[in-house]
């Protein structure tokens, strides 16, 4: 039960509207915007980046989830019972992001061959419950991956298999988005790379682009999915070289007229994406935000409420391309509770993107065209002590899921009916 009723929270709101109706900023256009923006909560969060593949080996491509707190999902029936668990906790009406470990077969099934009937339970629930699906293919944990290359493998049998794979994802994205009448996101990430300098760094780059085009070759409606690929900087075993950096996929996004990925895990500790979205957006027919939090050399920490976060959710709504901009988590925690690190995650992500929405914008703009910086500054930092949580709680209230730490007990109950009793 809430520490508030229902009556002081719509107070509080009350008082809220009017301190932001001072400011030019319409609360209630705000919070329908935000009933607009879906965010793709992330599979592998549930299971560790396990996946049900009838494989047995280790994660490889630069990826490790720490900690083992009990009740890790051990089947897609489990998993999707999780999931159904953490979009109870979350307002609004969102998305799943699956990568191609999770499909559900009766013996193994090369990657280069999967297809949608390997999926199509993930549809039925999808349906059932209102989602949309995005997905990826998964260029990592497979012997053929295990030099730390994929699409840019000198090897063209080995490159061949990743291309095929990731046709096979396109065509199982749009089998999604036709089933679910909203198109899919199939996102491109590869952990190729060397560890340390190389001697040749063109070659790996001139195979990956001879790939990408081969996997692009096939047309697709982008009424049933969108295409992305993913750069970064760099990762565990590619730490001087990264064959899929930023220089290479923007100029490639822009040309060849696909779907950038950032991924705010993906730069440096100390570099923000937020500053990348306003150039990008004048080039790119969209953007996918894969939310991330980096911690040091970790890229993969549960994303919350951070100034970085805010800055990103700042510019995404700023840039006026909120249809072209698409919001997914990303990131694995087995020390926690993983639905508690869905539900946190997507909540976080939720309120930057609020408060975002509250920012009187004009005003701040109003501000810098007259050469008021001062004023733009002072507005600047009285926007961080506005009545923001009131809008929030109503927003929850009105979507009937928890708010403040009521969402944790929820949890805690799941935890001792559900979970306590998986090994």
């Amino acid at each position: 039960m809430s520490q508030k009723s229902d009556s002081q929270i719509q107070s509080a709101y009350t008082l809220a509207k009017e301190s932001y109706a001072a400011l030019g900023v319409d609360t209630e256009a705000a919070l329908l915007r935000l009933e607009s923006i879906p965010i793709s909560l992330h599979c592998w969060q549930g299971d560790d980046v396990g996946g049900f593949e009838k494989r047995i080996g280790g994660l490889t491509g630069g990826i490790a989830v720490t900690g083992n707190y009990p009740g890790k999902a051990r089947n897609a029936d489990e998993l999707r019972r999780d999931l159904d668990m953490a979009y109870q906790l979350v307002p609004g009406k969102h998305r799943l992001n699956l990568h191609a470990i999770y499909l559900e077969a009766e013996g193994q099934v090369e990657r280069n061959k999967i297809e949608p009937a390997h999926f199509s339970a993930w549809v039925d629930w999808a349906k059932a419950n209102g989602h949309g699906l995005d997905f990826n293919p998964t260029c990592f944990s497979h012997p053929l991956a295990a030099d730390g290359f994929t699409l840019s493998h000198r090897d063209p049998a080995i490159r061949q298999f990743w291309v095929e794979h990731c046709i096979a994802c396109r065509r199982i994205g749009a089998y999604f988005g036709k089933q679910l009448g909203t198109p899919a996101v199939t996102n491109i990430w590869i952990p190729d790379g060397f560890k340390d300098t190389p001697a040749d760094r063109q070659t790996p780059r001139r195979l990956l682009l001879e790939s990408l085009d081969a996997i692009f070759a096939e047309k697709i409606d982008p009424r049933f999915n969108l295409d992305s690929v993913e750069p970064k900087l760099f990762g565990l075993a590619s730490e001087s070289y990264v064959t899929g950096s930023m220089e290479f996929y923007v100029p490639y996004a822009v040309e060849r007229k696909v779907m950038l990925t950032l991924d705010s895990g993906h730069f440096h500790p100390t570099e923000s994406i937020a500053d990348k979205i306003a150039s990008l957006m004048l080039y790119l027919n969209g953007l996918l935000l894969h939310v991330s939090r980096g911690v040091r050399w970790d890229s993969d920490h549960v994303v919350t409420l951070t100034d970085d976060l805010q800055a990103i959710a700042r510019e995404a709504v700023r840039s006026q391309a909120l249809e072209r901009i698409h919001f997914g988590l990303d990131y694995f925690d087995g020390s926690i509770n993983r639905i508690a690190a869905l539900a946190i995650g997507a909540r976080s992500t939720l309120r930057a993107l609020l408060l975002a929405l509250l920012e009187p914008f004009e005003l701040l703009s109003d501000y810098e065209k007259g050469g008021d910086y001062s004023g733009r500054l002072g507005l600047q930092e009285e926007l961080k002590t506005m009545p923001f949580s009131a809008v929030w709680n109503v927003y929850c209230l009105r979507k009937g899921v928890p708010m403040g730490m009521d969402f944790i007990g929820e949890i805690k109950a799941y935890e001792q009916s559900e979970l306590a009793g998986r090994e």
